[in-house]
C-alpha cells in the first residue's frame, strides 16, 4: 500500500540517530530510522500531536532507562499476517530475545521463520515494536532495519538498564 502523505509527523533526537514518528488519530503509525526514504514523504510536522508527544515521552523515559514497556496506542498498516507477527514482538520482555523460529511457533509455524523475518523487516514501528529483539538461531545479530550497530546498541542499552536497575534477564524459552 501506498504511504498517506498527510500525517502528523515529528522528528525524534535518539541515541541511535534522529527517529521518524508518524501518527494517525487512531495511534502511531511509525518509527523510522534516519535512513529511511519513506520519511521525506510524510505530512504536517506536529510534534504536539497527542499521539506524537506521548510517544516522545515514552521515547524519552525508554532511553533514560526509566521505561521497559510502551504504552502509547499504535496503528500499524499491514498484512493480517504483519500485524500478527508484529503482536508476537510486543510480547518479547525488555532485555530479553527470541529466534525468528520461535516467534514462527508463537503464530502457529515454525516453519516460517523466513517469513517472520520478512515481516519484522517490515516493521514500521522501530524500537517501540522490539524487532531489534529476535536474533538468528545462533545468537547472532541478523537483518536490522536501523542497522545492526543500532540493534546492538538497543540490546546492549537494555541489558545494562536491566542489570542495573535489577530487572530479571533470562531468554523467552
Amino acid at each position: 500500500g501506498t504511504w498517506r502523505t498527510d500525517m502528523p509527523y515529528c522528528e525524534y533526537p535518539s541515541p541511535v540517530g534522529i527517529l521518524t514518528l508518524v501518527a494517525s488519530d487512531e495511534g502511531l503509525q511509525a518509527v523510522w530510522w534516519p535512513d529511511d526514504a519513506r520519511s521525506t514523504h510524510v505530512g504536517e510536522w506536529q510534534p504536539d500531536h497527542p499521539v506524537l508527544a506521548q510517544a516522545s515521552a515514552e521515547l524519552d523515559e525508554y532511553f533514560a532507562g526509566r521505561r521497559t514497556t510502551f504504552d502509547v496506542p499504535l496503528n500499524p498498516t499491514g498484512t493480517e499476517f504483519q500485524r500478527a507477527a508484529w503482536a508476537v514482538l510486543r510480547t518479547i520482555p525488555y532485555a530479553q530475545t527470541m529466534t525468528y523460529a520461535q516467534q514462527a511457533a508463537r503464530l502457529g509455524d515454525p516453519a516460517k521463520a523466513r517469513a517472520v523475518g520478512a515481516a519484522n523487516g517490515r516493521n514500521p514501528i522501530s524500537i517501540i515494536v522490539p524487532c531489534h529483539r529476535v536474533v538468528g538461531a545462533s545468537g547472532a545479530l541478523t537483518g536490522f532495519a536501523g542497522g545492526l550497530d543500532a540493534k546492538q546498541w538497543l540490546l546492549q542499552f537494555e541489558l545494562d538498564t536491566a542489570s542495573t536497575s535489577g530487572h530479571h534477564t533470562t531468554s523467552v524459552s
